[in-house]
């Protein structure tokens, strides 16, 4: 009797939908062999809920310079490149394959992974499952009560979860996923992506990527580490409605908001950065404070004093024990040229929240070199 094929593969993601595909994308994006599944056949669009951002645009055209063709053994997307009219916008294509509308018969725990019997008489062996799919076949066959649904939470400072943000979504709230929610309790290596979410998809994909490229448990995920690959990518950590992907200083907008140093003003469920506004003393206190231990000498010594350029250099070079002259000098070098301000270098001109951000994230680095724990609390 002749063996069943058995093929092996990093993530498996399964699911017809956006969510399935672009999970699958953000797994081989993030250097893993990735395989999706899909149940009948093609790729159905589910009109994601949310508001698309450019890093979910450049997704989709990415996706539309593939070509999934309808076999019953692992296909690996057709880059177009060759064509006239289109770049080549894919590398690394053997680390992505597609079966489409091939029905699993079986599908059980295989140590640490998973193990699929295909109706075709494939088997497939993964260490991660993505599931976005309707997850009623699942749950029977793993005899599972309950899947976590990924919930999102409302943006807000009541407790520091959205220091474990993953995702940021502009729905009719602000909301953003924590990877806390995204993982599921008592089941190792298995996420669940909510039909139609595109960001949470991408939050998925880099968290089955990081598990299976360390080899290790999704229950040992490192945020930091998920979360830098994602911002890598473009994906919004913070769902602010006035900051965009494009913007300049984006990167260093998010890395501090999400490190709660500077907080959004919320409107009506919204949350706004307000990047020109400028910064006070009393909304940095006490978070600087929290992050840093030697931050609370530098504020007792310097009390209610304007936060403008020249006391910000004083706070980052003490804190960070940088020599004044040299950072003055760096700063002034980059303020137009790397840092695309739009004002004037001036010691004594007070700054507002981008320039603030820009000048913590790169002197302090709170999001690189700092840790929180799974509520948030700061680790020092």
């Amino acid at each position: 009797m002749m063996r069943a094929q058995t093929i092996k593969t990093d993530v498996l993601v399964i699911g017809n939908g956006d969510a399935a595909l672009a999970s699958g994308i953000q797994s081989y994006k993030s250097g893993v062999k990735t395989l999706v599944l899909t149940q009948s056949a093609g790729f159905s669009s589910q009109k994601s809920a949310v508001k698309q951002s450019i890093a979910v645009q450049n997704l989709f055209k990415t996706l539309a310079t593939w070509e999934v063709k309808k076999r019953n053994k692992p296909t690996e997307p057709v880059s177009k490149s060759k064509t006239k009219d289109t770049k080549k916008v894919i590398d690394s294509t053997t680390l992505l394959n597609i079966i489409d509308n091939v029905k699993y018969t079986e599908i059980k725990r295989s140590g640490n992974g998973w193990a699929l019997n295909l109706s075709n008489g494939l088997d497939i062996k993964a260490k991660i499952l993505v599931l976005a799919d309707e997850p009623g076949k699942l749950l029977a066959a793993l005899k599972i009560t309950d899947l976590a649904a990924a919930d999102t939470e409302v943006l807000n400072y009541n407790s520091n979860l959205y220091r474990t943000s993953i995702a940021g979504l502009n729905l009719t709230a602000s909301r953003y996923l924590s990877l806390y929610n995204l993982l599921i309790p008592n089941q190792e290596n298995l996420l669940f992506i909510p039909p139609g979410n595109v960001e949470i998809a991408q939050a998925a994909g880099a968290t089955a990527a990081y598990s299976a490229f360390f080899d290790t448990k999704t229950s040992l995920s490192n945020l930091k580490r998920i979360q830098g690959e994602l911002l890598s990518y473009r994906l919004a950590l913070m769902p602010f409605e006035d900051i965009k992907a494009a913007d300049s200083n984006w990167l260093a907008l998010q890395k501090v908001s999400i490190t709660g140093i500077l907080k959004a003003d919320i409107k009506e469920g919204k949350a706004f950065f307000n990047p020109e506004k400028v910064v006070s003393y009393d909304e940095i206190k006490q978070p600087i404070k929290d992050y840093y231990y030697k931050a609370q000498i530098w504020f007792d010594d310097n009390n209610n004093i304007p936060i403008n350029l020249e006391n910000t250099i004083s706070l980052v070079c003490y804190v960070g024990n940088k020599a004044i002259d040299a950072t003055k000098n760096e700063i002034e070098k980059k303020w137009k040229k790397n840092y695309k301000f739009s004002s004037k270098y001036d010691l004594k001109k007070v700054l507002n929240r981008r320039e603030f951000s820009v000048i913590i994230n790169e002197y302090l680095k709170p999001f690189d070199e700092v840790n929180v724990d799974k509520t948030g609390r700061v680790i020092r």
